[in-house]
C-alpha cells in the first residue's frame, strides 16, 4: 500500500481554494506523538485543547471543532477510533466522543507500516506540510505538535507533486520590490546581498497561487510569518490589513505591527503588476483573522 498516495488523498471539504486543515493538523499530531511513544493512544478530552489550539493557530478564521477530523478522519483508512463500548466512532459530537471514552490512534496497518520503515514517518509529516501549509510555517508547526526538526526529501515523489515550484519566483519579486519589505520598507543587505527579505505567496502554491509576482509579495522575515498567520493582510485597494485580534503592548509591537493599518504597499515599481484582486481575496478569506483594525491614522 502507498502511503504516501493515500494521505496525499485525505477527503477534504472544498471549494475554491477554501482551506480544511484540520484531518492534516491531526494527523501530524498524532505522528508526533507517534514518534514520542509508539503505544500511546489519543484519548480525546486529553488532546482535545492541543488540537483546538492547532486549528486556532494554523486553521483557516472560521472556527471548527476538534471533534471533525477526530471523527472523519475514520473513514480515509488512516485512522481508528474506540470507545469505552468497544470499536468504533459515536460520532462527531463533542459530547458523545467526551461521554464514551473515545480514543483515536493511527491505523493498524499504517503503525506497521512506520514499524517497518525508519523514514516513512518524516516523508508524511513533509508531504502534509507541503501539501498544506507554506514553507514559513514548517519548522514552527513541526515544533508545535512535537515532530523531530529533520525534514525529509518528498523530490522523489513526483506522483505527487504535479506542479513545480518556479525557482525564479523569489528573485523576480525581490526585484519588482525594489529589494523592499512591501510592508514596512525593511531593505537591510550584508554587501550587495539581501538578508530577512523573502518572497511571499498571497495565495499559497499548496493552494493553486501561482509562481507569478502578480501574486508575490517581498516582505521581511518578521512580516512574511505574520502574512501566513493571518495578522497581516492587503485588501482590495492594496492597503495593509492588521487583525483586531492581533494583541501587542510594546513599542516594538506597535511600531512594527499595529501602526501599519491602512499604510499603502510599498512598490511594486512601476511597469510591474500589483497582485491580482482574486489572490487578494482568497487571503483574505481564508489566512486573515478577523476583522482589520482601523487606520493608524484614522
Amino acid at each position: 500500500m502507498d502511503w504516501l498516495e493515500r494521505l496525499a488523498k485525505l477527503r477534504q471539504w472544498t471549494r475554491n481554494g477554501t482551506r480544511a486543515p484540520h484531518k492534516p493538523l491531526l494527523l501530524l499530531y498524532a505522528l508526533g506523538r507517534y514518534q514520542e511513544d509508539t503505544g500511546s493512544a489519543l484519548r480525546y478530552t486529553a488532546v482535545e485543547e492541543d488540537l483546538r489550539r492547532l486549528l486556532t493557530e494554523y486553521g483557516p478564521p472560521n472556527r471548527t471543532s476538534p471533534a471533525y477530523p477526530f471523527h472523519h478522519l475514520v473513514s480515509d483508512g488512516v485512522w481508528e477510533v474506540r470507545t469505552d463500548r468497544g470499536h468504533g466512532s459515536p460520532g462527531s459530537g463533542v459530547r458523545d466522543l467526551r461521554r464514551t471514552g473515545a480514543t483515536g490512534r493511527l491505523a493498524p496497518e499504517l503503525r506497521t507500516a512506520l514499524d517497518g520503515d525508519p523514514e516513512l514517518l518524516g516523508r508524511i509529516a513533509q508531504l502534509l506540510l507541503d501539501l498544506h501549509f507554506p514553507p514559513s510555517l514548517h519548522e514552527e508547526l513541526r515544533e508545535a505538535v512535537g515532530l523531530e526538526p529533520e525534514v525529509a526529501p518528498t523530490e522523489h515523489l513526483p506522483s505527487l507533486r504535479r506542479r513545480q515550484r518556479d525557482r525564479r519566483m523569489r528573485e523576480t519579486v525581490l526585484t519588482a520590490y525594489e529589494y523592499r519589505c512591501a510592508f514596512c520598507g525593511y531593505d537591510g543587505r550584508i554587501s550587495t546581498v539581501p538578508v530577512g527579505l523573502e518572497a511571499a505567496h498571497v495565495r499559497w502554491w499548496a493552494f493553486g497561487g501561482p509562481d507569478d509576482v502578480d501574486n508575490g509579495l517581498c516582505l521581511c522575515s518578521l512580516h512574511h510569518k505574520l502574512f501566513d498567520k493571518g495578522v497581516l493582510g492587503v485588501d482590495a485597494d492594496h492597503r495593509i490589513l492588521v487583525s483586531q485580534r492581533f494583541v501587542g503592548h510594546s513599542p516594538a509591537a506597535r511600531d512594527q505591527v499595529v501602526a501599519l493599518a491602512g499604510r499603502p504597499l510599498v512598490g511594486p515599481q512601476p511597469g510591474i503588476p500589483r497582485v491580482a484582486a482574486d489572490h487578494l481575496a482568497w487571503h483574505t478569506g481564508q489566512v486573515f483573522h478577523g476583522a482589520p483594525r482601523p487606520a493608524a491614522d484614522a
